[in-house]
């Protein structure tokens, strides 16, 4: 049995399609703070078998445990953790609280329930902004976000414990920016409010709910003036988890792969591609650049080939006409 956290989220639920259709037997756990109920119909759906579910906070300690006596669990996938990392600036205690607390509590149910592999959602965001691009993993690490420093301190308190623990066998997944839906269009990112990513504003803009996309900065240096970034179909990443589960599962022991294309597209790029693909026009405002954007980054994904023998597939049209055809087919997303 996998467990997986964070399950009814944008990542978690196209993972968990991934794992069904692998034959997986799967459990997911949501607090639904940042999610919708309605993802397990659209599961089923894809895949033709009943999720099992809890709705339940992975920082419970005794929830977990209950969990863990219910079902033999033999491996996680962990997800749950907060995400927004502008709101992690502006509230940086409910991050560590939240963000630690859930690794904390999760690894220390499963070391006492003899559950030794785990699967961890990491992100570009703990390399140093100073580091050349393509951003490799073994350079230096650093975060501009209270949220990029949870996941680098994540990072840590796992390696600490594979020390005094070396039953422990971790896969440390640092990916890029996804983007995407599957393509049934029966689920995508569906985010609560203002979207905070780029991809979900651009639908958001399509489908007529918002006027305009902002864009923050056009005198970046690079080739248009506009930010530059790895995005990757949330499915190639959703089997970059299958591939990374398989890897611990036949015993090779613990690693640390980046998750991206290898290739940096910018924002309008991103604008030009979804307006083919969609056949909308996306009216755009340049706007003053954020504190902590950086100009440029992408990944170096050569380790996850070679160790994983995993790649992504899905070229740029294709992120962004599965994008447009959840948008258009979900306006409101699953209300």
């Amino acid at each position: 049995m996998i467990l997986i956290t964070g399950a009814t989220g944008y990542i978690g639920s196209h993972t968990w399609v991934e794992l069904l259709n692998a034959g997986y037997d799967v459990v997911g756990i949501d607090n639904l703070c940042n999610s919708n109920i309605k993802v397990l119909d659209r599961i089923e759906a894809i895949t033709s078998v009943k999720p099992k579910f809890i709705e339940m906070n992975v920082c419970n300690s005794n929830a977990l445990k209950s969990l863990f006596n219910l079902y033999s669990i033999d491996a996680v996938i962990h997800f749950a953790a907060l995400k927004a990392v502008g709101k992690s600036v502006n509230n940086p205690l409910e991050y560590y609280k939240n963000n630690l607390g859930g690794i904390l509590e999760l690894t220390q149910v499963m070391s006492e329930k003899n559950c030794f592999t785990l699967v961890f959602s990491s992100s570009a965001t703990v390399y140093d902004a100073n580091n050349p691009i393509p951003y490799q993993e073994g350079m230096p690490l650093g975060s501009t976000s209270p949220y990029g420093w949870t996941k680098l301190m994540s990072e840590q308190m796992l390696r600490d414990l594979e020390i005094s623990n070396p039953n422990f066998s971790v896969a440390y997944l640092r990916y890029f920016n996804p983007i995407g839906a599957h393509e049934s269009g029966f689920i995508g990112e569906d985010p609560l409010g203002i979207p905070n990513n780029l991809m979900p504003y651009i639908t958001q803009v399509a489908i007529g709910k918002r006027p305009h996309l902002s864009i923050y900065g056009n005198d970046w240096l690079t080739h248009d003036g506009t930010g530059v970034r790895d995005y990757i179909h949330v499915v190639d990443l959703a089997r970059g988890h299958l591939k990374a589960l398989n890897y611990l599962m036949s015993g090779k022991g613990s690693i640390l792969v980046n998750l991206g294309t290898g290739k940096g597209f910018s924002v309008l790029d991103l604008v030009k591609a979804f307006e083919k693909a969609s056949n909308r026009k996306i009216p755009y405002q340049f706007a003053p650049r954020r504190i902590g954007d950086i100009a440029a980054f992408y990944s170096d994904s050569a380790r996850a080939q070679k160790d994983l023998n995993w790649r992504a597939e899905y070229d740029l049209y294709r992120m962004c006409e599965d994008s447009w055809r959840w948008q258009s087919m979900n306006p409101n997303g699953y209300e």
